[in-house]
């Protein structure tokens, strides 16, 4: 009887510290949705794996196909945080209530105000500026000015844009409402549609190549963008040109992150929120898409920091996301497709 008891009890005691070891290893795991694809998520979460010994387990797919799923899943869904790129998909995704508030003094103090949600649900990583990118053969840095400068009559058969399809381009028109109302952003919108040399291109690359090629002269485009195609191709004609330095300053925007509101695992998503925000992460983070740190101490890659230094417009990037569907409805008042 007691050489039985003995046994039940070894048993016992061995499923419970088997119950305990698949506990704690699911508790180091971390299940993100991401927006960004695998090339520029992987490296970070592989530093972080192989400096906490968490596992991180990523789905990739578009902003909209992700927000569907998270809503569809509820609080069954193994998803413990959301990565995605502008701040008008992560401020829906807080609206939709899928994220929830966290505090976190790291967080607070790695990331600037303007570029996290004022209630804690979602947070910056990366920057990209939405800037004025111009022929080099056909202008000067002294001929242009401001966004709201390439509305002027001047202009007229000068200015190529993307597509206002484009969440950065609404973005940027919700921005502005913010800062200039509806009327007169109305009114710079219809100026940019009045001096286009061509109908509204698919993407920021192809409107580059028709400054290039002389088709028009100037553009507005994300910085990455940019980038990218200097890369490939460096003796093209084009430069950056930061706008409204001597006004709001230049309009920014993020890739971001949030943890989701029915998170399994919120203090180890939270850490590796914290770490992307790091000091050691930033660089690999901004980098790899050729963007700038979120965190104000990290400088960035050195081909990005060659464009020259520049004013952030300091207004709320929520504004983003609040003025999103007015800025959708004036694009469309005002005739940019």
């Amino acid at each position: 009887m007691l050489k039985l008891y003995f046994n039940r009890l070894v048993i016992t005691l061995f499923c419970f510290v088997s119950l305990f070891f698949i506990s704690s290893a699911q508790a180091e795991q971390v299940v993100v949705y991401s927006a960004r694809i695998e090339q520029l998520i992987k490296p970070m979460f592989d530093a972080f794996t192989r400096d906490t010994g968490i596992k991180v387990r990523y789905t990739t797919d578009k902003e909209g196909a992700l927000l569907a799923r998270l809503k569809a899943e509820g609080k069954h869904t193994p998803a413990d945080m959301l990565i995605t790129a502008d701040a008008g998909n992560l401020w829906q995704a807080s609206n939709l209530g899928l994220l929830k508030p966290v505090t976190s003094e790291i967080l607070s103090t790695n990331i600037p105000e303007h570029l996290r949600d004022p209630g804690n649900t979602w947070f910056g990583l990366s920057i990209r500026a939405r800037t004025l990118v111009y022929n080099t053969n056909k202008l000067k840095p002294a001929d242009l000015l401001s966004y709201e400068d390439l509305a002027q009559p001047k202009w007229k058969n000068h200015l190529c844009l993307r597509t206002s399809k484009k969440v950065y381009n609404q973005s940027l028109v919700a921005m502005m409402i913010a800062e200039h109302g509806e009327a007169e952003t109305e009114k710079i919108v219809r100026g940019w549609v009045a001096n286009l040399a061509t109908d509204p291109l698919s993407d920021d690359t192809r409107a580059m190549e028709f400054v290039a090629a002389g088709r028009c002269d100037v553009t507005v485009v994300n910085t990455y963008y940019y980038g990218r195609l200097m890369k490939k191709n460096p003796s093209l004609p084009l430069a950056v040109f930061w706008p409204n330095q001597e006004s709001s300053g230049v309009h920014v925007n993020i890739s971001g992150a949030g943890i989701t509101r029915h998170s399994n695992n919120e203090p180890a998503a939270i850490k590796l929120l914290e770490y992307l925000s790091s000091a050691k992460a930033q660089n690999l983070f901004a980098d790899v898409n050729m963007e700038y740190p979120v965190n104000p101490a990290i400088a960035p890659d050195a081909n990005v920091a060659a464009w020259g230094s520049f004013k952030q417009n300091p207004m709320n990037l929520a504004k983003a996301g609040e003025l999103q569907a007015a800025a959708v409805k004036l694009m469309d008042r005002a005739g940019y497709r």
